[in-house]
């Protein structure tokens, strides 16, 4: 089965691997009994169905999330139940592919008009005139 980013691109569960670790917190009397924390890991690198451009910007994304190995380590440990903190991880990690699939729009370079340059001028002239009606006068 595969989870679906994008349009463009999908990945599939066998490349999450998940492991279930006992959690401080909330819990109850479980809370030493269950493990209900989730440690979720997606090998980046290795996975095939990511464009290459949505890998570098999801390597800026994930910080220090993502290992020396390219392998993006998330935990979620804030809800009592497993299958709660399971689907939280999930959903984070779905958030941040998508965020990552987004193409940064390209800042275009451009000039001030002439209105913007005499508005300036005119600005910097009245300046000038109260920082001169400051001075001492001359004896």
């Amino acid at each position: 089965m595969s989870i679906r980013i994008t349009d463009r691109f999908a990945i599939e569960e066998s490349e999450l691997q998940e492991s279930f670790l006992q959690a401080s917190g909330p819990g109850g009397q479980n809370v030493n009994k269950v493990a209900t924390a989730v440690q979720l890991r997606f090998d980046v690198r290795a996975s095939t169905t990511i464009p290459e451009d949505v890998k570098q910007r999801l390597s800026k994304i994930a910080g220090r999330q993502l290992t020396n190995d390219g392998v993006l380590v998330l935990f979620a440990r804030g809800f009592r139940s497993q299958e709660r903190n399971r689907r939280d991880a999930r959903e984070r990690l779905v958030a941040m592919l998508r965020a990552a699939a987004e193409v940064p729009v390209r800042r275009r370079k451009t000039r001030p008009t002439l209105a913007s340059k005499l508005r300036r001028l005119e600005a910097k002239g009245v300046r000038s005139a109260v920082k001169a009606g400051r001075r001492r006068p001359d004896e």
